[in-house]
C-alpha cells in the first residue's frame, strides 16, 4: 500500500509529529510525507519518503500566511505549490490520500487542496480514497454554524472516511463539532496518537545525565516553542527560588521556533543546575526519566506525559478553548495539573512544584493511547477491501 499523507504544519510542531507517528506504525507498507512548513529534523523511517514544497508559514496570531522565500511572491509560491502538489499526485498514483486537519482548518491550504481534491472525484487523477486524520479538538470559530455547514459539505463530497485521534472515553468530536450527526462518511475514533517511550530509556537517560535514584529532574518544554516563553521564564524563575532542592536539575526545551531573544534570555541564566535546550528527537523518552514535566497543554505534549506516566503541571494556551478543555479532561482523571495565570508568579508556582514531586505518579492504562497502531490496521483494511 502507498499512501500520500499531506501535512503542513504551519506554527507549532505537533502535526507534523503526530503525522510522523502515524507513518511509523505503517511500516511494511510506503508513505510519502507531503510537507511544505518551517523545516523540522526528525528522523524518519526507511519506508518513508518526505516531499517538501515551497515553505510557507502563519504569524503566531493565525491570521496571515506567507512565503519563507522572500524572493518570491505568495502567488508565486501558491501557484507552484499547486502545480507540484498535482504533479506528485499524478505521479505517485498512492493507493490512499490521507489529509491531516483539512477540511477542519487549513482553510488556507485550499488553493492547492482543492484542485487535487476534484481532480480525484472527476476522475483527472488516479483514482484514490481520501481520508481525513483529526486530532481530538477544535477551536471554536466566529461563525461557527457557517463554518460546520462548509467542513460537513467538503467531507461528503470528497473524502471517504474520517478518522478522528482521540479516546471517546476523555473526548469525542461531537463535543466540539456539533453537526457530526450530517457527516456520511464513516467516523472513526482511534485513540489517541503518541510515541510510546523505549525500554529502558528512562533509566538510560539518567545515567548518561549523571542522575541517582534521589535526584530529581524537572523538564520544562514549549512545544514548537512560539508561544511558550512565559511559562518557561515562569519556570526558571520558580527554580531559581528552590535552593534547598539541591539534588533538583532543570532541563529546559524551548522548541525550535523560539524567538531567539527568549532563547538568548534562557540561556543565560544556565548553572549546574540549570541547561537550556531547543528541542529533542526523543522528547517522550526524556519525560519517561523526569520526575515532573511542566509544559503547555497541546494534543502532542499532555499525549507525550500521559504515554510516559510523568508527574506535570501544564498551562494551557489562552487563545482558545483547544488546550484547556484537553487540560481539564485529563485534570479529572488524575493526569495532570492545571495552571492558571496567577499560578506563574514565581513563589507560587514553585510551590505547585514542590507538591508535585511530592505526589505519587498517574495511573497507567487512563485512556486509549494506540491510535497510531489503530490508524494503521483501520487503513490497512479499508484500502484492501475498497480495491477489491
Amino acid at each position: 500500500m502507498k499512501v500520500l499523507h499531506y501535512c503542513q504544519h504551519v506554527l507549532g510542531v505537533g502535526h507534523f509529529f503526530r503525522s510522523l507517528e502515524i507513518a511509523r506504525a505503517l511500516d511494511g507498507h510506503e508513505v510519502l510525507m507531503v510537507t511544505g512548513g518551517p523545516e523540522i529534523e526528525a528522523g524518519l523511517p526507511e519506508h518513508m519518503r518526505r516531499i517538501r514544497l515551497p515553505g510557507l508559514k502563519m504569524d503566531a496570531g493565525f491570521t496571515e500566511i506567507s512565503a519563507e522565500d522572500e524572493g518570491r511572491t505568495l502567488d508565486e509560491i501558491k501557484a507552484l505549490r499547486r502545480s507540484l502538489l498535482l504533479e506528485i499526485f499524478d505521479e505517485e498514483s498512492p493507493d490512499c490520500f490521507l489529509v491531516e486537519l483539512y477540511p477542519f482548518g487549513r482553510k488556507a491550504f485550499r488553493f492547492e487542496l482543492g484542485p487535487v481534491l476534484e481532480g480525484i472525484r472527476a476522475g483527472l487523477l488516479p483514482p484514490c480514497p481520501v481520508v481525513c486524520s483529526l486530532r481530538d479538538i477544535l477551536v471554536e470559530k466566529d461563525n461557527q454554524a457557517e463554518y460546520e455547514a462548509r467542513v460537513v459539505g467538503q467531507l461528503n463530497s470528497f473524502f471517504s472516511a474520517l478518522l478522528v485521534h482521540a479516546d471517546p472515553a476523555l473526548v469525542g468530536l461531537d463535543q466540539t463539532f456539533s453537526s457530526l450527526d450530517k457527516v456520511h462518511v464513516p467516523v472513526i475514533h482511534t485513540g489517541f496518537v503518541a510515541p510510546k517511550p523505549s525500554p529502558e530509556a528512562g533509566l538510560r537517560l539518567r545515567r548518561e545525565l549523571g542522575l541517582a535514584d534521589k535526584d530529581r529532574l524537572i523538564v520544562a518544554s514549549a512545544g514548537g516553542g512560539k508561544v511558550g516563553a512565559p511559562l518557561l521564564r515562569a519556570a526558571a524563575e520558580a527554580f531559581s527560588l528552590m535552593n534547598e532542592l539541591e539534588n533538583a536539575r532543570l532541563h529546559i526545551y524551548t522548541g525550535p521556533f523560539m524567538d531567539d531573544s527568549d532563547y538568548e534570555s534562557l540561556s543565560a541564566q544556565e548553572s549546574g543546575r540549570l541547561r537550556v535546550h531547543r528541542f529533542s528527537p526523543h522528547f517522550v523518552d526524556l519525560l519517561s526519566a523526569a520526575d515532573l514535566s511542566i509544559s503547555m497543554a497541546g494534543y502532542n505534549t499532555c499525549m507525550n506525559v500521559v504515554s510516559a506516566g510523568v508527574r506535570a503541571l501544564v498551562w494551557p494556551f489562552g487563545q482558545n478553548r483547544e488546550q484547556r478543555l484537553r487540560a481539564e479532561r485529563l485534570a479529572s482523571l488524575g493526569a495532570l495539573k492545571v495552571l492558571d495565570d496567577g499560578d506563574l508568579a514565581a513563589p507560587v508556582l514553585a510551590g505547585h512544584i514542590y507538591r508535585a514531586l511530592e505526589s505519587p505518579r498517574p495511573t497507567p492504562g487512563l485512556i486509549d493511547m494506540d491510535g497510531a497502531r489503530n490508524t494503521a490496521a483501520w487503513l490497512e483494511n479499508f484500502v484492501e477491501s475498497n480495491s477489491l
